[in-house]
């Protein structure tokens, strides 16, 4: 198949499409045109919520705290469940009352270093940190699913630029998890297999849309992906969950996690925008051997540090479309030097 010429592809984890538009990388940009991220923050901000020892806007002080810090978020979107409240109710308006608990982790003390600029240690406590709260918030009875993520960038949503992720559990599975499920076990059904045993077996025999790996975890842009330079990072053993890693995977998947976010930075000499998050097993208590552990990285940045993808117009109203092809990004990723751009200063 000529993939220089206008296609779609299949997310075989969703079930949905992407239109693939390679000649329109080629259009000039008259659009909006964003400011770039300020680059040289303190190690200390004494007017930062999350910074040691700094008084939050609900008035609490943070601790002097050395490592990760983790607290009930303040603006939580989820609230814990209230005696009487109504569960649902059906009919033309269908609702479900939906109850959790949000919390903030921050990476470090350090209001100036992201993840790809921490040293290796203190990733790994990052992810120790996501698995102790995920196994948490896990074992309460109203609890089903655990959302490990984290918004990094103004671009993205994030309100604090101190290096901060985010833990919501919930009563239901949510929609992303949930449709993956469903594709996973039909894909168990009808081949006996694992859907993501297979297509990294497949990739990593290909090559061209791998951009990371070792001897544990893959990280590659899917065949399906629609942000330009989407990455999903994969477990190469079949595992569910954050509490199903050893020691060396969890120092695998730091180093993984690293050599992708230092990529993206060096990319465009900029701290790198993104959204990402695992998918790991629901804790209802129900057996799932088709799920296989993975993280998604969704960054808006196209062409600069000030030119970004939108989701407007046909994405919207029909399905998402890209322009740059998975493999021509995988190829911009993999060519990035492995040493983080500010330290090239």
């Amino acid at each position: 198949m000529n993939f220089d010429r206008p296609h779609r592809r299949l997310n075989l984890l969703t079930g949905e499409w992407v239109l693939v538009s390679p000649h329109r990388a080629r259009r000039p940009w008259q659009g909006q045109v964003e400011k770039t991220a300020e680059d040289r923050l303190p190690a200390y901000d004494p007017t930062c919520y999350l910074c040691p020892g700094n008084k939050r806007s609900t008035g609490i002080i943070n601790p002097a705290y050395s490592q990760t810090f983790v607290f009930d978020n303040d603006f939580a979107a989820l609230l814990p469940a209230e005696p009487g409240q109504e569960a649902s109710q059906a009919g033309l308006f269908t609702a479900e009352a939906e109850s959790g608990i949000c919390r903030v982790v921050c990476f470090s003390p350090r209001h100036d270093l992201t993840l790809p600029e921490l040293n290796r240690t203190d990733v790994e406590a990052v992810i120790h940190t996501w698995t102790e709260q995920s196994q948490e918030l896990g074992s309460l009875p109203e609890i089903n699913y655990v959302q490990v993520f984290e918004n990094k960038g103004a671009m993205m949503g994030c309100s604090n630029p101190h290096p901060h992720s985010q833990v919501w559990s919930t009563g239901h599975i949510p929609v992303e998890p949930a449709k993956e499920l469903a594709r996973q076990e039909a894909y168990l059904k009808e081949h006996g297999s694992c859907l993501l045993c297979d297509y990294i077996q497949a990739e990593g025999q290909k090559g061209e849309r791998v951009v990371a790996q070792n001897e544990y975890f893959l990280a590659l842009v899917p065949f399906w992906a629609v942000w330009p330079f989407e990455v999903m990072l994969v477990s190469k053993r079949h595992l569910g969950s954050l509490a199903d890693l050893d020691p060396a995977e969890v120092s695998g998947l730091a180093e993984v996690m690293q050599q992708v976010t230092v990529r993206y930075d060096n990319l465009f000499d900029t701290s790198f925008p993104y959204s990402m998050g695992f998918h790991q097993l629901p804790f209802d208590g129900k057996v799932y051997p088709e799920h296989h552990f993975h993280a998604h990285y969704y960054p808006p940045l196209l062409r600069s540090a000030t030119v970004r993808k939108f989701m407007v117009g046909f994405e919207m109203l029909s399905m998402p479309q890209r322009d740059i092809t998975p493999e021509l990004a995988a190829a911009r990723l993999r060519e990035m030097p492995p040493v983080h751009y500010k330290s090239r200063r």
